[in-house]
């Protein structure tokens, strides 16, 4: 068959997304020199505060998901014997 192959397939291709991501991300971070912060609790004023609070959020909710799926995960023979 002549399967047309997507352009994420290639591995090239996905390393110019994660370097384009991790430009982004760090012109975002630098963004901070320019724009005047007014933060409304101490805690923002850190330098980055937004780049790290995002990613600390982000990693707690794969967490949390780990978790609940740990305590709400049906047994593997649920729906019947596994015909393996």
């Amino acid at each position: 068959m002549d399967e047309k192959t997507h352009w994420l397939d290639q591995p090239r291709n996905v390393k110019l997304l994660w370097r384009g991501f991790l430009v982004l991300l760090l012109l975002t971070v630098l963004a901070e020199f320019f724009v005047p912060m007014h933060p409304h609790f101490e805690i923002e004023s850190v330098f980055g505060f937004y780049a790290w609070g995002a990613f600390l959020a982000c990693a707690l909710l794969v967490l949390v998901a780990k978790g609940l799926t740990l305590l709400l995960q049906r047994p593997h023979t649920y729906y019947g014997k596994d015909h393996d």
